[in-house]
This record gives structure tokens, sequence and C-alpha cells, in this order.
């Protein structure tokens, strides 16, 4: 059995980060961590930002990387096994906590089964249960005796359900600069300080990325015949090169298109506007006050079961946060190639709208910007009474 507590008495932790957001997410967070537990110690499933930190991944982080309900269907088993076998593991070697990174339909039943044994559980990330399935809140009082919330409003939905949850604002919050460093971004890339600039973020998922970027190359194309002068940015997520090329050649293959290996914040950073998919990318644009188009299309069966059970009449979290819509969503049928391309024309013709879109973010910056990584690192430190 491993011990529970490092050689140099620093605390051995666990974690499940399940795609690249969860991975920047738990990142940030080991990072804190270990500036206070020099000796931490952490395993589980993670990608390459954790595993840069040092954490032990037993899983590719890919494997738990499904898009809707049809996808996460059709891996049912492999997922489930891999959750099993992690439990089995966990359990021989009783880490001192277990911390879930989003991912709720994966980690929420491991967290439940790791605390039914006696081992102490964080879920990081609320899920969404003020926009959808909210009925989900007794799983989670079953699976975690902590929940870190990202967003001011989450921590009293919790209290009144009887669960222990603290706000620690949002990591993104906190690395992401106030003030835009859009010059050194562009020189950087090797662009223009007076060129346009799209950058086209399709997400981070193969499910994601086959649904959603052939829309936005198809889109960019259109918006270079009314502005022929723009560039196009698009950064591909780690591992998914040798699918989007050839997405590429097939829908936009005189596109003058720039592929970055990661750098989506470089690109965030540098362009004037954002084709982009629902996600935890929406909220990093609007971070880098980044006018934007979210963009969203899944297998209409995940639609169909998602739209009944949804609470909110926004999809992206710029728009939930505000409580109105700042930027347009195209999602489903809607999210034809012409109609985010006249999207887009909108916000590039209108630079005031930009402007006070900009403003509204730079708000929504502050509020989210709350030191998480001592917040959180100050809670867990509680949790596990050190």
């Amino acid at each position: 059995m491993i011990p529970a507590v490092s050689s140099a008495g620093d605390p051995r932790l666990a974690m499940v980060a399940g795609e690249a957001s969860g991975d920047l997410l738990a990142s940030l967070l080991l990072a804190a961590l270990r500036e206070r537990w020099p000796g931490l110690t952490a395993q589980g499933i993670g990608g390459p930002k954790m595993i840069a930190q040092g954490f032990e991944s037993g899983w590719p982080q890919s494997k738990l990387a499904v898009f809707g309900y049809v996808d996460a269907l059709k891996h049912y088993r492999e997922i489930a096994g891999i959750r099993r076998q992690l439990g089995d593991r966990l359990l021989r070697e009783r880490p001192e906590l277990f911390i879930g990174v989003d991912a709720p339909d994966f980690n929420l039943g491991l967290e439940q089964r790791l605390k039914a044994e006696g081992l102490k559980t964080v879920h990081f990330v609320s899920p969404s249960i003020w926009a959808w399935r909210g009925g989900r809140i007794d799983k989670i009082r079953a699976a975690a005796d902590h929940v870190l919330c990202l967003f001011p409003f989450e921590p009293e939905i919790y209290q009144r359900a009887g669960i222990a949850a603290t706000y620690v604002g949002h990591p993104l919050a906190d690395t992401i600069p106030l003030d835009v460093p859009r010059a050194a971004a562009r020189a950087s890339l090797g662009l223009g300080e007076s060129e346009g600039v799209v950058a086209l973020l399709p997400g981070s998922r193969r499910g994601e990325v086959t649904n959603i970027g052939p829309r936005l190359l198809a889109a960019a194309v259109e918006l270079q015949r009314s502005h022929p002068g723009v560039r196009f940015l698009l950064p591909v997520a780690p591992g998914l090169r040798e699918l989007v090329e050839p997405l590429v050649r097939e829908h936009a293959p005189e596109l003058p298109l720039q592929l970055l290996e990661g750098r989506s914040h470089e690109a965030l950073a540098a362009c004037d506007l954002t084709l982009i998919a629902s996600g935890t990318a929406t909220l990093e644009a609007a971070l880098f006050k980044r006018p934007m188009v979210i963009v969203y299309h899944l297998h209409w069966l995940s639609h169909w079961i998602m739209k009944r059970m949804a609470y909110l009449p926004w999809v992206g979290l710029p728009n939930i946060l505000a409580r109105e819509f700042l930027v347009p969503e195209l999602l489903q049928d809607a999210a034809t190639p012409q109609a985010i391309a006249a999207a887009a024309r909108t916000w590039l013709d209108d630079p005031q709208a930009c402007e006070r879109v900009a403003g509204r973010f730079t708000d929504l910056h502050l509020q989210l910007r709350q030191g998480t990584a001592r917040r959180a690192t100050d809670a867990i430190a509680q949790i596990l009474g050190r």
C-alpha cells in the first residue's frame, strides 16, 4: 500500500481531469498546491499540462474526452472499465484526498464510491446544475465532501442543499492579464499590427472538431469574400493535427490560415474576433476581451436530450454570467456557415460594439479574479486538517 503522505510529510493526492479545459484548471491548481507542499505527489488521470507538473497519469486523458451522449454511449464500456480500475487502485493505495476536476459524469460516480469507503473527496468546478440537470445535486451530496466553485452565485445553491462549498473564483481570471498583450502576441505569431485577424476555435475533443470544425472553416471562407484582407488562426489541440489538416484541405484549401500547435491564448490575444465552440474556451475569449460568435453542433439525439433538461436561454458562459446575450449563439441547424459569417461581419464592421462588449468582459474579469490558487489551497488545507 502506498502511504497517504509522502516521505517528506506532504500529502499524496489523486486527481482526474477529463479533457483539455480540465487539464488546464488542474495544472494551475497543482502548481498552487506544490507551492504550499513542495513534496506533494499526485496520480490519477490527467493531460499534458498536469504531467508537466509531475502528475502521474495512469491512462491517457483522451480516453475520457467524449462528445455528447451518443459518443459517451459508444465508449461507455471502456470508460466504465477505466473508472472501475482507477477506483480499485485508489482504494488499495488510499490517497489522502481525491480531487475530481470537472468531468462530472465520470468523476461523481468515482467520488461517490471513494467517499463511501472513507476517502475524502473534493469536486473542483461545480456541475452546471443551475443551467440543466439540477437533480444531480443529490448525487453531488453523496459524492463530494466539498465543492470548489468557480462562479460567485454557486455556493449558495450548495449550502441550501447541505453541501459544503467555497467560491474560489476562476484560475484563468488570475492567469490571463487584465490588459491584453495584443502587440506581443501578434509579433510572436508574425502578424502585422493593422491586419484583421480571426481565430477559429472548434474545440479540443475529436467529436467537436469533426462536427464544428467544418462549419467554422466554411464560415471563414464566406467571411474572406467580404473581408479579403483578414487572416485566420486555428490553434490545434494536442494530438488532433492529423484530424484538422484534412478538414482544412477539404473545406478551406485557399484560406490564409495559420495552424498553431496549441497556443490558443496567443491566438485569442492576437485576434480581433473569434469563432468559437461553446465551452470553457468562450470564457477564455471573454477574459481576453474578444468579441465572439459561439457555435455548437451535436448529434441530434444528444441535442434533444440536453435541450429537454436545460433551464436557461443561454449556453455560452459569457452570456450565462451576464444573464443576457452579450454575444451571438448559433446552435444546431442555426449554425450554418452563412449565419456564422454574417454574425462575424457584424462585429468586424462595428468597432464601437466591440469596445462595449470588451468593457463588459473587463467587469466579468474583475469579478472572477479572486486569487483562486490561494483560496483553493486554503480550502483543501482545511479539508486535510493541515
